[in-house]
């Protein structure tokens, strides 16, 4: 089997969660210590590596991102590399995306660029969507400065190998928005001597699920879910006296995220107001939009054989960090198909292609080839 093939079963098998990917970066530099590469940076951004190769003259800097994490979710499949951990499982195909980069390695060794730099870098903390800026935040990070970003994500229901692109918006902005309504409880028989939060928690949950739809750009889509909400408890006594309610806000532009984000601050400041309520707000899982370059699509084109890429005519509703290195350097992020009829990402049954791992880092390594011999 394909050394790259057995690392991406290993991973498999071995699981972690976004911010606790110790062993994974373990098993990243035990793969990548034999193949000699000019320095590996181990521990960036927590437990991030950065595998360099270089070359014998000046040149640009190229960085590749692949994801450390997996996801907090039971895998209800019986291949022989199962997740031996409990509750934790690659179900968004990282593991393959390590396993790409680690094939791109491989080549590397024999093909090294003749000048410039190629920097692997395997990020943590994706799934959170705070491993791309902690990895910016270190300080070591300035010795890899890139002057390009590349990144891929494997895309259920496409055709194997096909390229999904687009530029701008690639992938969406979202944030995680936790409320909490603090009001005071009451017997059941005397509601009126407290502060129930109860209507004021269905009214706010009413407006943000119907957000105005010109609260965003022409045509651009900005929304609310509700993805969970508390108030009281089981006791038939006691009016509640608190409650809370989580709210994903999801928009194609950092832009509209700022408005969605006023507006929604807006309406939990005057309801709660309304019932004489405090109100607390926090945010969580804050991703920026995407923003991909035309000049580096038209590297990844170069790269693709023609009938092998579909442009996309919007950005992607889910979100990826990896907007905070194209924000830093020339960058894409692209799709690449994972096959049709492949369970759906974040699926508790879903397992990324291993016949995806060689033509992807395949097309990495065209990219890689353009920007250090044809380009500089």
């Amino acid at each position: 089997m394909d050394a790259t093939i057995e690392l991406r079963h290993e991973l498999h098998r071995y699981p972690e969660l976004s911010g606790t990917e110790v062993e994974t970066a373990r098993r990243i530099v035990q793969f990548f210590e034999p193949l000699s590469p000019d320095t590996i940076l181990k521990n960036l951004g927590g437990s991030g590596v950065a595998v360099v190769f270089s070359g014998t003259m000046p040149g640009p800097t190229v960085l590749l991102r692949a994801e450390l994490d997996a996801l907090p979710i039971q895998e209800s499949n019986s291949m022989p590399y199962c997740s031996t951990k409990s509750g934790v499982a690659h179900k968004c195909g990282h593991d393959g995306h390590m396993a790409i980069l680690a094939a791109v390695g491989r080549e590397l060794v024999t093909e090294r660029p003749a000048k410039g730099r190629v920097i692997l870098l395997f990020q943590p903390a994706e799934e959170t969507g705070a491993g791309a800026a902690a990895v910016i935040a270190d300080p070591r990070f300035t010795e890899i400065t890139p002057d390009y970003v590349f990144a891929l994500h494997n895309l259920p229901s496409f055709p194997l190998g096909q390229v999904a692109m687009r530029s701008g918006s690639f992938a969406s902005a979202s944030r995680g928005m936790a409320i909490r309504l603090q009001g005071k409880p009451a017997h059941a028989a005397q509601p009126e001597t407290g502060l129930s939060p109860a209507l004021a928690m269905a009214q706010i949950i009413e407006k943000l699920s119907a957000m105005p739809a010109d609260i965003a750009a022409s045509e651009e889509v900005a929304f609310a879910t509700v993805v969970g909400a508390r108030l009281g408890k089981k006791a038939f006594g006691t009016a509640p006296g608190e409650a809370e309610i989580w709210v994903t806000l999801r928009s194609e532009t950092d832009a509209s995220m700022a408005a969605i984000v006023a507006y929604a601050e807006e309406v939990v400041t005057a309801i709660a107001t309304r019932y004489a309520l405090e109100a607390t707000l926090g945010y969580s899982d804050i991703f920026a939009a995407t923003i991909n370059s035309e000049a580096a699509n038209a590297i990844i084109r170069r790269s693709i054989v023609e009938n092998f890429i579909i442009e996309l005519e919007r950005p992607f509703r889910w979100s990826e960090d990896f907007g905070r290195f194209t924000a830093l350097a020339e960058g894409a992020i692209f799709g690449i198909g994972s096959g049709i009829g492949t369970p759906e990402l974040h699926s508790n049954n879903y397992d990324f292609p291993d016949e995806l791992i060689a033509p992807a880092a395949q097309i990495f390594m065209r990219i890689i080839a353009q920007i250090l011999t044809e380009l500089d």
